[in-house]
């Protein structure tokens, strides 16, 4: 459940809105089922909107609500290739992925284990973001906070 947690959080806020990759070869790619051609020379960089794909609900249903249960082992096969792309996808995905998700779930665990978070009447429901350079920022994040 942790990682499903951990998932759908990073498909709400991932950490980069987008990926930029490089053609290195000239491509011609079949856009639909119209059969229309899109050609990419070699040298042009695609950008790949991740919060855009995220959002889509033509892959994520409810796109803006938080449901772990998309990630849970029963129902991952829903989730269509290369529309989950938090840490990028296929030979040039982010080599450190492992590692950050053990991490996070380390420090989620070692710090629930610790503390108790609650909600507090300053908490802002839902969480207002700024709009950075390329990723969103929360304006401010207040919550209770007791030792267990």
């Amino acid at each position: 459940l942790l990682d499903a947690v951990i998932s759908e959080t990073l498909r709400k806020y991932p950490t980069d809105s987008r990926l930029e990759r490089q053609a290195s070869d000239d491509v011609v790619l079949s856009a639909g089922s119209d059969r229309s051609n899109i050609k990419i020379a070699k040298g042009v960089v695609i950008k790949i909107p991740i919060y855009a794909i995220h959002y889509n609900p033509d892959y994520f249903p409810d796109p803006f609500a938080f449901k772990p249960d998309r990630f849970l082992p029963q129902n991952r096969h829903n989730i269509k290739p290369y529309t989950y792309l938090p840490f990028g996808s296929g030979p040039r995905k982010c080599i450190g992925m492992r590692f950050a998700l053990l991490e996070a779930k380390l420090a989620m665990v070692k710090m629930l284990q610790r503390f108790r978070f609650y909600r507090v009447p300053d908490t802002d429901v839902p969480l207002v973001f700024l709009r950075g350079f390329d990723r969103l920022y929360a304006k401010r994040l207040v919550v209770g906070v007791t030792k267990r």
